[in-house]
């Protein structure tokens, strides 16, 4: 399993977390996805003692299997749970945006999952592990919508640390208590606490997130082969979002016939699944507005 360490570690980071919101007036809130790391947080975070609310941003856009998962798990909890629902739906922000979703501008993420949750103190299941971007994030984090006015706090005893007198009072603070755990780590606890875990890990899944996530990369193409019913979604959004998009041309005075490979949703469709193609070196002279 986990180190014991590192087990008390999180929970004792919790467990501050709990303080500091207490100190702010905010509820503890345990985000939680239905993926693994949610779910070694979640367990954590039971373990710790402390008040918490479980709550859940529902994208519309997640696998069966796994809002099965979500509704098994928090009819099981004895602490507070909440499912939000989005103002809007994936396939009105495509044709909103007037543009796919893509690695670089992933809008989906802020609309469907960030914009949900109120001004609390969040819980994290963020790792250091999962991706280079996520290497940038500390223990505790103030957000913003604004980049440039995040602030990271960093471990007591880190070199790096930001800042040592806090106060932390109208805005959303992060806390990330798994954020130096490894992947051995995670399914070491999972083992050792025989957690209930989404079946999609059984089924080759090595991490469970929205159908069509731009940051699936190949394995969106298995994604789109196993929930047909999804890629048809997104071809009749595409379909709208071009309609709308010779729309916003006309209403602009610019020239409303697009490039060839924009004629239909599916041939976007197609062309947004190529495995072949990096979205990051896209220059989006077409779709930008």
């Amino acid at each position: 399993m986990a180190s014991l360490e590192k087990i008390k570690r999180a929970v004792l980071r919790i467990q501050q977390a709990y303080e500091m919101a207490q100190h702010a007036g905010n509820v503890l809130i345990c985000a939680y996805s239905g993926g693994k790391d949610s779910d070694v947080l979640l367990d954590l975070c039971l373990k710790s003692g402390v008040p918490f609310r479980a709550e859940h941003n529902h994208t519309g856009i997640d696998a069966p299997e796994t809002v099965y998962h979500i509704r098994d798990v928090f009819a099981g909890l004895s602490v507070p749970t909440k499912i939000n629902i989005p103002e809007i739906s994936m396939w009105e922000l495509i044709v909103k945006k007037l543009m796919p979703p893509t690695r670089r501008v992933r809008y989906c993420c802020e609309h469907l999952k960030e914009r949900q949750f109120g001004n609390q103190h969040m819980l994290f299941g963020v790792r250091w592990g999962e991706s280079n971007n996520r290497k940038q994030r500390g223990l505790h984090e103030k957000l913003s919508s604004e980049k440039a006015n995040r602030i990271i706090y960093q471990d007591e005893n880190d070199n790096n640390r930001k800042l040592t007198e806090i106060c932390i009072t109208n805005n959303r603070v992060a806390t990330n208590p798994i954020i130096d755990w490894t992947n051995s780590d995670i399914w070491r606890y999972v083992r050792n606490d025989n957690l209930k875990m989404n079946p999609l890990y059984r089924c080759g899944f090595h991490r469970v997130g929205c159908i069509g996530c731009p940051n699936a990369g190949e394995h969106v193409l298995y994604q789109f082969a196993r929930y047909p019913k999804y890629k048809a979604a997104y071809i009749r959004a595409f379909d709208k979002m071009l309609i709308a998009k010779v729309e916003s041309r006309k209403r602009r005075g610019k020239p409303q016939e697009l490039s060839a490979i924009w004629k239909s949703g599916e041939m976007l469709f197609n062309w947004w699944t190529n495995p072949k193609f990096d979205p990051r070196q896209l220059t989006l002279e077409d779709m930008e507005e």
